[in-house]
């Protein structure tokens, strides 16, 4: 097995694509928080580096099912620390205990809420998806005392569209994956210059923490949900 080594692994493959990045309120990073969930949006194969370069945190960033099983790609994942997701049709129970584990020995969690469908339906650089509300329960579930989850927001500034390769192709490797079911090739997004907007971290409360607990949990889930996803498209709109 290859040893995790998410910053230096970020680092390297940053350095070889030439990508100019600019990280915007450093500020907000939380330093001294006990665990960080970190949240953002999600079009390039780029977007785990970035956020580990940017963040100088060695973010352990859920990844899809196809690549924890392809070949090169899982091997690069494993570099970077990544947390492999489930096949979609199946529970994420197993994620969900990961990714507890590894905020209770206070490391950082990352998750892209919109999925992978941004990647293979390219969005323009500055819109945004809705997000799925799995980082909402994972951070609620914790009850981790001074649990932050942090909204960052990707902005690209200057990018190209490599040529891509069959979608189905990637059924080899997930074939319960209903994306992978379609004509056309998987667009390959590029970055050559980026904004990276850190946003205004959610401190989770020991009242919320109770709240999901009891009949609340729909409310307190949806809250945290709705915060993120504002948080990062305002600052989209900043990235402009």
């Amino acid at each position: 097995m290859l040893p995790i080594t998410p910053l230096p692994t970020a680092q390297t493959l940053l350095g070889v694509t030439g990508v100019r990045m600019f990280v915007h309120y450093e500020n907000r990073i939380p330093k001294d928080a006990k665990a960080v969930v970190v949240v953002s949006n999600h079009r390039s194969f780029m977007d785990a580096p970035v956020l580990i370069q940017a963040l100088g945190q060695p973010v352990r960033i859920a990844c899809h099912h196809y690549m924890s099983q392809t070949p090169l790609l899982r091997e690069f994942v494993q570099l970077l620390g990544c947390i492999p997701l489930q096949p979609s049709q199946k529970s994420q129970k197993t994620f969900f205990e990961q990714a507890n584990q590894v905020l209770h020995s206070q490391q950082w969690v990352g998750i892209f809420p919109e999925g992978a469908s941004p990647m293979l339906n390219i969005t323009h650089p500055h819109e945004i998806r809705e997000f799925q509300r799995g980082f909402a329960h994972l951070a609620l579930k914790t009850g981790i005392p001074d649990l932050a989850v942090l909204p960052v927001a990707i902005g690209s500034i200057e990018e190209s569209l490599m040529p891509g390769f069959p979608v189905r192709l990637l059924r080899l490797f997930d074939a319960s994956e209903p994306m992978f079911d379609r004509s056309g090739s998987h667009p390959v997004v590029v970055y050559h210059r980026i904004n990276v907007l850190v946003g205004r971290p959610y401190w989770i409360s020991a009242d919320e923490y109770q709240q999901f607990r009891g009949k609340g949990a729909k409310k307190v889930v949806t809250q945290l949900t709705d915060y993120c996803r504002q948080e990062i498209t305002d600052l989209l709109r900043l990235s402009v």
